[in-house]
């Protein structure tokens, strides 16, 4: 049993919320629907669970029945997969006591399990119960679809998802993938931290690395090999990303080949195991991630390198 979403587009007055969306999702896979608030992510699963009337294309499920369990209805309570109003989802205690109700129903092959925004509000602990459970319900054919404006409560559950924004359709994969290899800016912007900045091509299309100039900052600098059809007009702005994990940061010696540039330390992020500095390299701000902040300050005047096989060049 597959479920196969054709040129599917849902419109709410003069509001498009999908536009031609076409995904499938395969018998027992927990797939994801990523998107930020008002991408298309709830119309998306409303339609496929037969509650919303599509203005066009199709959803075909195969035969298997559909069960939506939200995190609020118009009511303020949670809705139930079938259709038995649940007690208000005000905290997330309540939601938990909700949803586990819900999976008692299920029982595994030939049912698909929609879930929209899922995991908020409930702690860490339940929530990896919540994904033991709903990993169960799928080895025994139960097709999950998770919506969620979290990148980082569907990347380690789901085997694919598809990006939403604005109600198009802007990217589907691994969330591995969709991380290391985001299609365009948006996709980029959402999907995890990034340093996003613009830069003008300096090089011929058919440079082995394309070479630009920063428009914050004025630094020249290498990106990775990239197909020509991406590299824009010489004249454009175009958009280059660097995660915060692969920029280092340096006191000593490096190579210029990795784009080495000067910064200031201006903050930082303490956020666990790892902590986010924010960085000033003459007007251009970047983030970088470390496990250990040592011999830093704000103020503190450092190298960034940023290696060119790890800056993406991204679409508009």
């Amino acid at each position: 049993m597959t479920i196969r979403v054709e040129n599917l587009s849902k419109r709410f007055g003069n509001n498009w919320a999908l536009r031609d969306v076409d995904v499938e999702i395969g018998n027992g896979e927990i797939f994801g629907v990523f998107g930020g608030n008002a991408s298309g992510k709830t119309a998306l699963l409303r339609c496929i669970a037969g509650l919303e009337t599509a203005i066009g294309g199709s959803v075909d499920l195969g035969g298997a029945k559909a069960h939506l369990a939200c995190e609020s209805n118009k009511e303020g309570g949670l809705a139930s997969i079938f259709g038995k109003k649940q007690p208000a989802a005000s905290t997330g205690e309540t939601r938990l006591a909700s949803l586990e109700n819900l999976l008692d129903e299920l029982t595994g092959e030939g049912e698909v399990l929609l879930l929209d925004e899922c995991f908020a509000g409930i702690d860490a602990e339940n929530t990896a119960r919540l994904v033991a459970r709903i990993r169960e319900l799928a080895s025994k054919g139960t097709t999950v679809v998770i919506a969620s404006t979290e990148f980082e409560h569907l990347a380690p559950l789901c085997q694919r998802m598809l990006v939403l924004d604005r109600g198009y359709v802007r990217q589907t994969g691994r969330p591995k993938f969709i991380y290391e290899h985001p299609e365009s800016a948006a996709v980029a912007a959402i999907a995890g931290k990034n340093n996003l900045f613009a830069a003008r091509r300096l090089s011929s299309t058919n440079a082995d690395l394309p070479e630009f100039m920063t428009i914050d900052g004025g630094h020249r600098i290498f990106a990775q090999a990239t197909e020509k059809n991406r590299l824009g007009a010489i004249n454009q702005n175009i958009m280059l990303a660097i995660r915060p994990e692969q920029i280092s940061i340096s006191f000593g010696a490096s190579f210029p080949e990795d784009n080495l540039i000067k910064a200031i330390v201006t903050g930082f992020h303490f956020q666990g195991e790892t902590t986010l500095i924010d960085l000033d390299a003459d007007g251009l701000k970047l983030e970088a991630r470390v496990f250990r902040v040592v011999g830093l300050e704000p103020g503190a005047e450092c190298m960034v390198s940023l290696p060119p096989d790890r800056i993406q060049v991204l679409k508009d």
